[in-house]
């Protein structure tokens, strides 16, 4: 991935130099870094949306999440959503921390041990994957991109026993052939051409329906495009873009994994299989969505 300079951008996105500069003071370009006083910008970055955009026009869900986020409220659906999401995906991946411990370091940076032995990864993960909701959050306009995706898994792994490893590529896609569930997966040498060949039959800058959002979903964890933390990742990007597309996002459940390693794996054959998994999270959600008062439509499925 090659990088550009704010002027170089400017021209591209047709803004002034000055407004690609605030857009990375502010964070909201995925992957920009400052080399001394200089902006080193992903060539690929998308342009932000306008800071001043109305989110409440777009999805009532996402304009409460920023306010709750922003105004830092406790017991609101963005806590909620924050432990939930947290303690589901990760628990689905192997973590070891029970639902109150994770509920412990969200709210007070704390974690209760009695006789048992945690891995340290599973704290550090579970940090980082706060903070990487905080992104989908903060980021939910923008439109999807490689760029934003390596940035959710540079966030989700960065300081974890992984990211000292000469061969884990954090933030960047993997370098080793893996398998997932016995399955092969797509070669590291392909997997840049693959995911943007995704995103281009995806596209990014439309709204998209449940069964589009599942699908892209889908090929992603066939790409398997990191070593490691693709399915948490996955299940992020399906969250933002349910937020974005004004679909009830919804959390796939510990409970629910064997239905939804059925469901990915019979896609191709039977989509049935992952469609009502994820309906089925969808209700519960707006179980949820009600309990907190928060509007949304019955077709935004």
């Amino acid at each position: 991935m090659g990088f550009l300079s704010a002027a170089e951008i400017a021209k591209l996105w047709g803004v002034s130099e000055r407004s690609v500069r605030n857009y990375c003071s502010q964070g909201r370009v995925p992957g920009a870094f400052l080399t001394g006083k200089t902006w080193n910008i992903p060539a690929d970055a998308a342009k932000p949306i306008r800071s001043n955009a109305k989110v409440s026009a777009i999805n009532p869900l996402l304009m409460r999440l920023h306010e709750e986020k922003t105004s830092k409220i406790k017991g609101g659906i963005y806590h909620k959503v924050q432990i939930e999401l947290t303690y589901n995906s990760n628990h689905i991946e192997g973590s070891r921390l029970s639902f109150d411990q994770t509920r412990m370091i969200f709210e007070t940076a704390t974690i209760g041990i009695e006789d048992e032995i945690i891995c340290v990864d599973d704290i550090v993960e579970t940090q980082n994957h706060f903070r990487a909701i905080d992104y989908i959050i903060d980021h939910a306009q923008d439109p999807l991109s490689e760029v934003m995706i390596k940035e959710l898994h540079r966030i989700l792994k960065i300081g974890t026993t992984d990211s000292a490893k000469d061969w884990f590529a954090v933030g960047e896609y993997k370098r080793l052939p893996n398998e997932v569930g016995g399955r092969q997966t797509t070669l590291p040498e392909n997997v840049a051409k693959e995911m943007k060949a995704l995103l281009k039959t995806y596209d990014p800058h439309v709204k998209h329906t449940l069964k589009d959002i599942i699908d892209f979903h889908v090929h992603f964890e066939c790409i398997h495009p990191f070593q490691d933390g693709n399915g948490r990742v996955g299940r992020l990007v399906m969250f933002k873009e349910c937020l974005v597309s004004n679909v009830v996002p919804f959390i796939i459940a510990d409970d629910m994994k064997s239905f939804y390693y059925r469901g990915l794996a019979k896609w191709n054959n039977e989509k049935g299989y992952l469609t009502d998994t994820c309906l089925a999270a969808q209700d519960r959600f707006k179980a949820t969505l009600d309990y907190f008062r928060i509007a949304y439509t019955e077709n935004g499925n």
